[in-house]
């Protein structure tokens, strides 16, 4: 198994419809970088929006590190770029102005459990949570290969193991799984249940919010050489009308 494409079907085979996807409820969406909330989830983003339910996304990382070596786009010029483009891609998604939070921990550096700064982080994004309440959170997959990714779910992995009063379901969205996943990095059909939500109505708005991320889509930073680019070959692992979430 080493296409993408057969990654996809490997875990689709397994996956269980979920009819009625008012069952997440309120909802908040970590997303590591600006662009993730998009292809991982942004369907269901939408479509919980169409139902009236509330969804609220943290962005965890700041995303200066799409292009580490562009003079025209310092780092901090380059968060506020990717702040205003991942605000207009929520109002593409249908999500209100006012429910999103940037974290702004550093790109390609999120802390992990043996870090520092791991123990602060931990402490924001329960705070978040706890003032947020949502029934559902969406995260990356535990072993997405991304060291942000992972970092992510380790966070929210801390948060859901202290004592609380109102526990909060968790789905994981697949990003990097098809393009760059090794074979272990598969879940095993034991260790997580396979929820598909079709996206087939909303995905031409879906792809609206990808396209708001045009720093990362397009050649509008052009003087980096090192630069993220995600490419319409890259795209093409996001064009399946459903998502996939991990339980």
């Amino acid at each position: 198994m080493h296409s993408g494409i057969e990654k996809a079907d490997a875990i689709t085979q397994r996956a269980v419809l979920l009819t009625d996807i008012q069952t997440l409820g309120s909802t908040v969406v970590l997303a590591p970088h600006p662009d993730d909330e998009s292809l991982g989830c942004g369907g269901t983003i939408i479509r919980l929006r169409q139902l009236g339910l509330p969804v609220h996304v943290i962005f965890v990382s700041d995303g200066t590190m799409s292009h580490p070596n562009s003079p025209a786009y310092p780092a901090e010029r380059l968060r506020a770029l990717r702040e205003a483009e991942a605000s207009e891609a929520l109002n593409r998604l249908g999500v209100e102005a006012d429910a999103c939070t940037f974290m702004r921990l550093p790109d390609t550096a999120v802390p992990t459990p043996d870090q520092s700064g791991f123990a602060d982080a931990v402490v924001t994004l329960t705070d978040l949570i706890d003032w947020i309440n949502p029934a559902t959170v969406l995260v990356p997959w535990e072993r997405d290969p991304h060291r942000d990714h992972r970092a992510t779910w380790q966070l929210l992995q801390a948060v859901r193991t202290q004592d609380r009063q109102t526990p909060f379901r968790v789905l994981e969205y697949l990003i990097w799984l098809w393009e760059l996943g090794r074979p272990d990095d598969m879940p095993r059909p034991d260790e997580r249940r396979v929820w598909q939500v079709p996206i087939d109505t909303v995905i031409d708005q879906r792809d609206d919010a990808i396209a708001a991320h045009i720093s990362q889509v397009t050649r509008l930073i052009d003087d980096d050489p090192t630069a993220f680019y995600l490419s319409p070959e890259l795209l093409t692992h996001f064009e399946r009308p459903y998502e996939l979430f991990l339980e």
